[in-house]
């Protein structure tokens, strides 16, 4: 796991984020093993309790799962999971505003399709 922490969003959810992109990556892989919170902890200098926050967001969200005794792991279709939560994100974030603002200034389909097309060059 790779990254610094910023003041814009929680540390914990900046944790879940970070095991997320690892799992995108390809970093972490399915039935593998996770940095447990005391190792999270400890890379990090937060406290065990903040990186237990982020692990059990992704616990709830079915991407890890824990095996008693042994550790967190990637559940299988981790990936699938993420990247369909950052497509939905991403719509809701991005999208309806673009659409919106485009119907403001009264932009057709056609021009907004150019226009993303001008910006993919």
């Amino acid at each position: 796991m790779t990254g610094n922490f910023n003041d814009a969003t929680s540390i914990y959810l900046q944790i879940a984020a970070m095991l997320e992109d690892d799992i995108l990556r390809g970093v972490l892989l399915e039935q593998e093993r996770v940095p447990s919170t005391n190792e999270l902890a400890r890379a990090y200098s937060i406290n065990p309790a903040t990186a237990a926050k982020g692990i059990n967001l992704l616990v709830e969200e079915e991407i890890l799962y824990k095996k008693r005794g042994i550790g967190m792991f990637v559940a299988e279709g981790a990936r699938q999971k993420i990247i369909q939560k950052r497509k939905n994100a991403f719509y809701e974030t991005y999208v309806t505003s673009l659409v919106r603002e485009a119907r403001a200034l009264g932009l057709t389909n056609d021009e907004l399709k150019a226009m993303i097309e001008k910006a993919q060059r």
